[in-house]
């Protein structure tokens, strides 16, 4: 569906080049470049309201569909589209942002238009990575946005910063040079770049399978999956709070996005073969990293922890699909778990970026994130003291938080699929009640044992703006879930149906362990 206006292009290049004329306004008025920089994130935000509410939710059609020559000697196209499995992540990138903006407003002083700066250029660049239709406008948008990311931990990261943000930038520059090689085969395989056009590539399973090992190191880097995720928890320690906003928020999604645009559709049959190795890794991240977080003793830390175990959940949900197509054939539980682990990406998105807000909170004027520094600050601080729990809460999953609806959705699939995948799944309830429980008990609650506790103030409207919007979301898709539900269901039955039919050619055929050639019924005319 062809876009008259260039909607996708505005909410893509509105924050980078107001992020430049942000940069260009200086320090010499602060204000100044922390107006234009939130003027610019709202502008943003409402934009890509305009993109939601003008999608049509009744088709899985790319829509909203932007195409131009870029580099036509070799096929590159400037070429942009949303469904429904993109859109929400779009939406969540320009809503996180404004809370960046503001949660850095007082605290930034160093260097403040660089700091806004670099925030939404990486905004656009990160939206540019959801709406890519063209694999190496997807892979210069997908490198791009590591750079304000690496400039914002080395620059105003904590003491560790450098080897903090050398290893954040390896790890995951090393992963991509792999997805490079995978999209130039495919490209003279399929003479396109076309993301659309891979997706109806014909591949033998040996080439099917190099390609998903190769979009795996990628992505798995990204999510981060169990064992790449080491970078993760360094990362967000020395990052200053927006950093780690927008690290758990946004950018671990990015290799969630990515299994469902190129490695579920691309390499199905691969996808069938090895979905073992991806969901015993799912699992592994769900318990024994719960574990971990169970010990750790910097807030930032096990927050960090608790997000890798989190993004366990998310993988596992899109990977069940095969055991269900398998065991029963049944394509309702399998578009339940991509659902799941959809929904769970975005409420994840909006529970650790308030979570790491609250750290934040507390860090600004104790300058500590030892949980052992803490103790009785709700008597200090009752709204601060309110809020974290309530998103504490949430992010164990409590009933009538966004937190449950993706989680309960994946364990439900999980359970169709094989009891023991739910029931490992499950543990993530009672490991995430007890690290959560653990943090509170240590933090919030009990009697103030420190005099630097004992005068903390409580939040300011700047802070209550932030964390009373975001507690607003969290409670809204918990108790309606629908409007996410609704927006990606066809998308999500559409790519249960590519996932469904081998890919191999005729001469593999024997080979198949997917359905050859029919489409799953609920797409039949």
């Amino acid at each position: 569906m062809e876009s008259v206006f260039p909607l996708l292009t505005l909410v893509i290049w509105l924050p980078i080049l107001g992020g430049m004329v942000v940069l260009a306004s200086g320090d010499r008025d602060s204000n100044l470049s922390k107006w234009l920089a939130l003027g610019t994130a709202v502008l943003t935000f409402l934009v890509s309201l305009g993109l939601w509410i003008g999608f049509d939710s009744g088709t899985a059609d790319m829509q909203f569909v932007e195409r131009g020559a870029w580099i036509p000697t070799f096929n590159v196209w400037y070429f942009l589209g949303v469904d429904g499995i993109s859109m929400p992540l779009i939406v969540l990138t320009t809503f996180i942002t404004i809370f960046v903006v503001v949660a850095g407003w007082d605290v930034i002083t160093y260097r403040p238009s660089q700091y806004m700066a670099a925030f939404l250029i990486m905004e656009g660049l990160m939206v540019g990575v959801f709406s890519a239709l063209d694999a190496i406008l997807f892979y210069v948008f997908w490198e791009a946005m590591l750079i304000p990311m690496f400039i914002i931990i080395g620059v105003w990261g904590g003491p560790n910063r450098v080897y903090a943000t050398i290893k954040f930038f390896l790890y995951t520059f090393f992963g991509s040079v792999f997805m490079l090689v995978a999209l130039i085969y495919m490209y003279f395989q399929a003479d396109s770049f076309s993301i659309l056009d891979f997706h109806e590539l014909e591949l033998g399973m040996s080439a099917q399978v190099l390609i998903f090992v190769a979009f795996l190191l990628a992505f798995a880097v990204k999510v981060p999956m169990f064992p790449v995720h080491t970078w993760l928890p360094d990362a967000h320690v020395e990052a200053p709070t927006g950093g780690s906003v927008i690290l758990a928020a946004i950018m671990l999604k990015i290799g969630g996005y990515g299994f469902l645009r190129f490695s579920l559709p691309i390499t199905p049959d691969a996808s069938a073969s090895l979905d073992w190795l991806i969901i015993a890794l799912s699992l592994i991240a769900v318990v024994y990293i719960g574990f971990v977080a169970l010990v750790q003793q910097d807030m930032k830390k096990l927050i960090a922890y608790s997000s890798i175990a989190h993004m366990g959940f998310v993988t596992l949900g899109f990977f069940i699909l095969f055991a269900l197509l398998r065991h029963s054939g049944e394509s309702t539980g399998a578009v339940m778990g991509i659902e799941g682990g959809m929904i769970q990406m975005i409420s994840h998105g909006f529970i650790s970026a308030a979570l790491f807000l609250c750290v934040g909170v507390l860090y600004d004027r104790m300058h500590s994130r030892q949980i052992a520094d803490y103790g009785g600050v709700i008597n200090t601080m009752p709204w601060f003291g309110g809020f974290m729990v309530f998103f504490a809460m949430s992010n164990a999953g409590l009933p009538g938080t966004s937190g449950f609806v993706g989680e309960f959705m994946v364990i439900l699939a999980a359970f169709r699929a094989d009891f023991w995948f739910a029931f490992l799944a499950a543990t993530t309830l009672v490991l995430a009640a007890a690290f959560t429980l653990w943090m509170v008990k240590r933090v919030i609650y009990g009697e103030v044992k420190n005099e630097k506790v004992a005068a903390l103030a409580d939040l300011d409207k700047r802070e209550v703006f932030n964390l009373g919007a975001l507690a607003a979301v969290v409670l809204l898709f918990g108790l309606w879930p629908a409007p996410l539900v609704d927006v990606m269901h066809k998308s999500v039955e559409h790519l249960v149906a590519q996932v469904s039919v081998c890919k191999l050619p005729a001469a593999e055929s024997a080979d198949c362990l997917l359905a050859r050639p029919a489409p799953v019924a609920f797409l039949a005319p």
